[in-house]
């Protein structure tokens, strides 16, 4: 049993040791960690704003990870968790919206990979513009619900019922690709840590989103998009100004 014990305590200290050797050698000074929080937006059939339902908007949490590859440029990982919610009945014009009176939720789990361009790179000044697009996949669960339509006003045979049938039988989508892209402000507090604010909008490819398409508006996709503030931390300490990713130094 002693014998055994001690091997396993060796091959954990081998183990611990390779992590520590493998962690050494990554350089975190060109890293970022960011925290953010914020709302989504949804934007579809269910909403007659072409800006979005911000009647029914829903918080939203974000973790971000970023390499930096120059002044100018880094990739960012994103995490994104939140809910998407739309409501025909808190709108009161045009009327036909609260006797409609579909409704949806959906959580959202996003995976994103952006491209984050800094438009100023070299500026002194602690504030700081930058635009980002990129790639993403959202995992949802859509909850529709027409348990309130108003029958007597779209009855059978009406666009909507026939519209219904086929919705009905179309299963809502579990995971979409989308595109984000959106842009952002920084400002830096010190060498360490910076606040960020930015809006993020998602193309997506379905009209099915909010679960409803042809007994709504099948002619439009829906989308989704995000306003939020973080606070970053940068292993640099270049608060975000990044000076040390400059020339590389010759001796």
């Amino acid at each position: 049993m002693k014998s055994a014990i001690k091997k396993i305590t060796a091959i954990a200290a081998i183990i611990l040791s390779n992590a520590s050797i493998a962690a050494a050698q990554i350089d975190l000074s060109k890293y970022e960690l960011g925290l953010s929080g914020g709302v989504l937006i949804y934007q579809g059939d269910l909403t007659p704003e072409k800006i979005g339902a911000y009647k029914t908007m829903k918080p939203q949490l974000g973790i971000q990870v970023s390499r930096i590859l120059n002044p100018s440029f880094s990739v960012r990982l994103n995490f994104t968790k939140g809910k998407l919610y739309g409501n025909d009945a808190v709108y009161n014009n045009p009327d036909w919206r609260k006797l409609r009176n579909f409704n949806f939720t959906a959580p959202v789990t996003e995976f994103s990979l952006l491209g984050v361009w800094n438009i100023v790179p070299n500026s002194s000044s602690r504030f700081s513009p930058y635009v980002f697009g990129g790639v993403g996949l959202s995992f949802l669960k859509v909850k529709r619900d027409w348990s309130n339509m108003n029958t007597e006003v779209f009855g059978s045979g009406s666009d909507v019922q026939n519209g219904l049938t086929v919705d009905a039988a179309t299963s809502t989508p579990r995971i979409i690709p989308v595109i984000p892209v959106g842009a952002g402000l920084r400002y830096a507090l010190n060498n360490r840590f910076s606040l960020n604010a930015e809006t993020n909008y998602r193309l997506s490819f379905t009209d099915y989103l909010d679960g409803f398409s042809q007994a709504a508006n099948p002619n439009k996709n829906d989308h989704y998009f995000s306003h939020s503030i973080g606070l970053l931390y940068s292993f640099s300490g270049k608060g975000g100004k990044n000076k040390s990713l400059g020339c590389p130094r010759v001796n």
